[in-house]
């Protein structure tokens, strides 16, 4: 178990003055990082976080907020954050954050744990609800259920808000829109070793959720031959993603050099950043190319997707399983007159100071309920 202590403010103690939060692992997963920038913002304004680490290594561990405490359960399976009802009235926090639709089963057994004991929770939506695959009648039960055991949910995107309203069962006033904190770029310098061909960069995990055989599989019968396929990211599909580009005999055309802590140099000079997931909540690596002045191109992985690709200048969405409207649009955009988009500006760089004044009116809705 490892801890350290956090800041604490000057001055008048904030209502949601503890918040607890968690992180399964640290191997580079977006809701993961995400929530680290949150954390690091909450700290800022003077809040004490404490995370929960199923374990602590990984990429992202370098990327843990000073002052953050840090306690780590260490086990990387789901049932390891089944928090004791004792540790929970140990850290005694204020409000309790869950950082993506992943962790919501450890808010179910907490609550069943510890009732009307357990303090305000807020859940947000980190992936599609409704238009996830698969949306059979077990998963609606589920989803359904959420509304007993999560105070607050917060969507990334207005859409993602009416779908959670219509899966989830729940009023306007429980579903607020806050969308992620950026990743901001952490040099303008250039990557080393950048390809001279041109280039399509994809951001993610190489997990089965974003279907990086699909851009694959693309490869090939792209019009450019030169063209580069650069998929940044680590993860438990990498050996049957090297066993799709051996096959194909792309080993000069589609490189895996693992994650990169900050893609921002290469997403600069893509001809297009590329996402192919089959589900997604928001993508953040579609407004962060974006604001780099990269257009995208992306299946249609999420209602959030067309709020953020909300005109053709900026990229082309397409159906997921649809691989020669895939094609078609890489060719559209490795073309020699493509024209970038001018950078967009990403929203939620106030997305803390936001969380915080949710997390104070529900703390002291729970207190005036409770007097």
């Amino acid at each position: 178990m490892d801890q350290r202590k956090g800041q604490r403010c000057c001055g008048p103690t904030p209502r949601a003055h503890h918040i607890l939060t968690f992180a399964q692992t640290l191997a580079g997963g977006g809701v993961e990082s995400a929530m680290l920038r949150l954390a690091e913002g909450w700290l800022a304004a003077g809040r004490r976080v404490t995370i929960l680490l199923g374990d602590g290594e990984g990429p992202l561990a370098g990327d843990l907020p000073q002052g953050a405490e840090l306690i780590e359960i260490g086990a990387h399976g789901l049932p390891a954050l089944r928090v004791p009802e004792r540790l929970v009235r140990r850290i005694a926090p204020d409000l309790l954050f869950c950082p993506g639709n992943h962790y919501t089963s450890s808010l179910l057994w907490l609550r069943c744990q510890m009732g009307r004991a357990l303090p305000p929770v807020v859940g947000k939506i980190s992936n599609a609800l409704a238009s996830r695959p698969p949306f059979g009648a077990a998963r609606r039960f589920w989803l359904a259920r959420h509304r007993g055991f999560i105070d607050h949910f917060v969507a990334l995107s207005p859409a993602m808000r009416a779908e959670a309203m219509a899966a989830l069962g729940v009023p306007p006033t429980r579903v607020s829109v806050i969308p992620n904190p950026p990743a901001l770029p952490r040099t303008l310098r250039l990557p080393p070793r950048l390809p001279r061909a041109p280039l399509l960069v994809g951001v993610g995990r190489l997990e089965p959720q974003k279907r990086w055989d699909r851009l694959i599989a693309a490869i090939p019968r792209l019009a450019d031959r030169a063209a580069i396929a650069l998929i940044l990211g680590e993860g438990s599909l990498r050996p049957m993603l090297e066993a799709q580009i051996r096959a194909l005999g792309l080993s000069e055309r589609v490189l895996l050099p693992g994650y990169c802590p900050d893609p921002a140099g290469y997403v600069r000079q893509a001809r297009a950043a590329v996402l192919t997931s089959d589900f997604e909540g928001a993508p953040n690596v579609l407004r962060e190319a974006l604001a780099l002045g990269t257009p995208v191109v992306a299946t249609d992985s999420s209602v959030a997707v067309r709020e953020i690709v909300d005109r053709p200048a900026l990229g082309t969405v397409v159906p997921r399983d649809d691989g020669d409207a895939l094609v078609a649009a890489l060719d559209d955009w490795l073309a020699p007159d493509a024209r970038r988009p001018d950078p967009v500006p990403p929203p939620g760089l106030d997305a803390p100071a936001r969380y915080l004044e949710l997390f104070d009116r529900l703390v002291i809705e729970r207190r005036v309920m409770a007097a």
